[in-house]
């Protein structure tokens, strides 16, 4: 009893310290972001704000046009994360539920690509986009949704198998096709991995950099891309105030959209086998 008592004690402190390591950054901007520009500077350091400057929030805001950045990147993420998880579900169910020549190649072959970094496919993307007179549009991420995720393939194609034939074998007996099989019954049965992989795909698309920097230009540019370059005086120097302000700011969505599919997000990796 007090070797367990003691593995609980050793556990829970281990969780705080590691805890605190993650807060620790999240802290410190939260910090930054209420300090004068001059104590950012200061030396020796200043932890504390002498006065909390809470309008550097709402100069963050205003500096970069915050609210038009910040809706280019709610419509790039919304589209590319319901169009992914839709394009993953259907695609995952083929690979879970329908037998045919090849499919298990084809499915090593999408679990290969798993291995690449996305790094690699950015240029030749690049290239192809640009060929097709769509570089400053939102058309790449409609078609990235379209396309799917491997990853995302392989967590509904696990959520699927652990779903009972019977069902599948009554809705064959009641006149439905696969399509509608998978609509009526899969889709509905795999609400928490749906939500997971929703999340996973809209915290990517939005803390996304590199691809808005090469495909939008100003005015369509995401909130991403605005916050790394938008906060500089006249003499170029970078204000680190309105910066981690604006990053709290930028942050914000996700946390709150986390909090609300957080109980999914857990359920759906535990519905797929993933531990």
């Amino acid at each position: 009893m007090k070797h367990r008592t003691r593995e609980r004690i050793v556990s829970q402190v281990v969780a705080i310290v590691v805890s605190l390591l993650f807060l620790a950054p999240i802290g410190w901007l939260a910090l930054t972001a209420l300090k004068d520009q001059s104590e950012v500077s200061a030396l020796p350091v200043r932890w504390l704000p002498r006065s909390p400057q809470w309008h550097n929030f709402t100069d963050a805001m205003t500096m970069i046009n915050f609210l038009a950045y910040a809706r280019n990147s709610m419509i790039i993420a919304t589209i590319s994360a319901v169009l992914t998880t839709l394009s993953s579900a259907f695609v995952g169910f083929g690979f879970a539920r329908l037998r045919a020549r090849g499919s298990k190649l084809a499915f090593a072959i999408l679990i290969g690509t798993m291995m690449l970094p996305t790094i690699i496919t950015v240029i030749p993307s690049y290239i192809i986009f640009a060929r097709l007179n769509l570089v400053n549009t939102y058309i790449p991420w409609v078609l990235w949704g379209l396309g799917g995720s491997a990853f995302m393939i392989f967590l509904f194609r696990q959520t699927f198998r652990g779903i009972p034939l019977e069902l599948e074998d009554s809705a064959i007996l009641d006149g439905c096709n696969y399509l509608q099989i998978w609509w009526r019954i899969y889709l509905p049965l795999s609400k928490a991995t749906s939500a997971a992989v929703f999340l996973l795909t809209f915290v990517a698309i939005w803390g996304d950099y590199i691809t808005p920097k090469l495909l939008l230009q100003q005015d369509t540019t995401t909130l991403a891309v605005a916050i790394t370059s938008g906060y500089v005086n006249q003499q170029g120097q970078i204000i680190n105030t309105l910066l981690a302000a604006g990053a709290l700011l930028f942050a914000l969505p996700v946390i709150v959209i986390f909090l609300l599919l957080q109980r999914y997000f857990v359920q759906g990796f535990a519905t797929s086998g993933l531990k």
